[in-house]
């Protein structure tokens, strides 16, 4: 039986080799692979550990070897970097067992000729803990380097919030994320579904302003075989993303389009807010993304979703409606307020990529305004922390057309105060406000 350290170090050579994203190499590994829910959870926690710290690390390791890391083997950097974690970010892995396995990885892995190495620096950090040098081992320290992300990225961060949020920031970024869900208030209460899963020893403690949400902690295990999953009782949502479809408010019996729809938890979102009365048009250029909608709307027992596979900026595209009472625009964004979840994006990442999402953005923007109705609503969201993608884009928007204007809303945040957005424009904090990041416009048309 594989253990949760080699799977974890195949998992991130697949990483290297494939350039696979995290979350996909992880579950198709777990899926292949029978692991005991404690291995399970150490193999993810080292998976996502490392590639969140990856950047940290191999600082480390250029301080600790001989040799540069460029010109060490990719297999002997992922071995190193799983006993570097271990021993500098869990606590609960005895200092010998993270050394030992670490060397019986190389062992193990064709590089048996390099143990020694591996033992070398994971013994010569072990010291430097225990003199008190802390997880990095160095004062001069770039906060890239300390923090694992990329200048850039630190740049822009520490240019819209200032060094000291942008250290809690990142931070939380480096935190395992929290796990949100929705319950569908068509099929059950929120307080039925916490009983349900608190009899699994899962705390589900309700968040304030979103009447679906619940937040889980406890050892949780696969998703899918918890209690009242199978039979769309509820779902897996953010605290953020459900802010998203409560802002909007849409109403039962109106018309709804949610042009970027895939893979479709706003859209069904909504249909629950409208008590799955009225007609939403959940739009997507990529029809296998739209299959995971129907999927999700099956399993929810949700009838009033129809799917729209176009382009909406293509020329001469023509949407399956008319006008709209309600539009929902989540665009494609650089995703940099879920740096927590998708610890590849820091490093995929890069202002040539950011730049042409910027287009894209503003295009979609322009195609929407000729289907909403003459007093209907637009809800522009990203799930990024990036101005030029957020503020810059819905004030040029609202320079632009003069019949649009921000509309205020009232916004409830994780402790429970009241606060008025007066330009009609939110920004959620993940250091702040425990929850993914996020940005969410609500416009009027006039």
């Amino acid at each position: 039986m594989i253990s949760a350290r080699q799977l974890a170090f195949l998992v991130l050579r697949e990483i290297d080799r494939r350039d696979s994203y995290t979350d996909v190499a992880i579950d198709r590994a777990l899926q292949k692979h029978s692991l005991s829910p404690p291995d399970r959870r150490l193999c993810t926690e080292l998976v996502y550990g490392v590639m969140r710290r990856q950047r940290t690390l191999d600082c480390l390791i250029e301080s600790l070897g001989d040799r540069p890391i460029s010109k060490q083997p990719p297999d002997l950097r992922r071995i190193v970097h799983l006993g570097l974690y271990q021993l500098g970010y869990l606590d609960q892995i005895p200092a010998s067992a993270a050394v030992n396995t670490s060397v019986d990885l190389a062992k193990a892995n064709g590089l048996k000729g390099l143990s020694k190495v591996v033992n070398g620096m994971l013994r010569r950090y072990q010291r430097g803990q225990e003199g008190g040098e802390g997880v990095l081992g160095q004062e001069k320290i770039s906060l890239g380097e300390k923090y694992s992300f990329p200048d850039w990225l630190m740049d822009l961060f520490v240019q819209t919030w200032g060094q000291e949020e942008t250290e809690a920031l990142c931070a939380y970024f480096n935190r395992n994320p929290s796990l949100d869900i929705r319950i569908n208030p068509l099929q059950t209460s929120r307080e039925a579904v916490a009983q349900m899963l608190e009899s699994m020893n899962i705390t589900a403690t309700a968040m304030a302003g979103l009447p679906q949400g619940l937040r889980l902690t406890g050892k949780t295990g696969a998703i899918t075989q918890l209690p009242g999953f199978a039979e769309g009782l509820w779902t897996v949502q953010d605290a953020s993303a459900q802010w998203v479809a409560q802002i909007l408010n849409p109403q039962p019996g109106e018309t709804i389009f949610d042009v970027c729809a895939a893979p479709g938890g706003k859209t069904t979102h909504i249909a629950e807010l409208m008590g799955d009365r009225g007609q939403i048009y959940a739009g997507d250029r990529h029809g296998w993304r739209l299959q995971k909608l129907a999927v999700t709307q099956q399993r929810l027992g949700l009838t009033s979703i129809k799917t729209w596979e176009g382009d909406l900026i293509q020329p001469g595209t023509k949407p399956p409606m008319e006008l709209v009472d309600r539009a929902l625009l989540d665009v494609p964004c650089s995703g940099l307020g879920t740096l927590h979840r998708n610890p590849d994006l820091r490093w995929r990442q890069n202002p040539d990529t950011i730049a042409t999402l910027l287009p894209l953005q503003q295009s979609l923007l322009t195609a929407i305004v000729p289907l909403v109705k003459s007093g209907g609503t637009l809800v522009y969201s990203t799930c990024t922390l990036n101005p030029a993608e957020n503020e810059a884009q819905i004030q040029q928007f609202l320079q632009d057309h003069e019949d649009w204007r921000p509309e205020n809303f009232t916004w409830i945040s994780p402790s429970g105060d009241s606060q008025a957005i007066t330009d009609g424009m939110l920004t959620i904090l993940p250091h702040q406000h425990q929850q993914d990041g996020f940005f969410i416009a609500n416009l009027k048309k006039a």
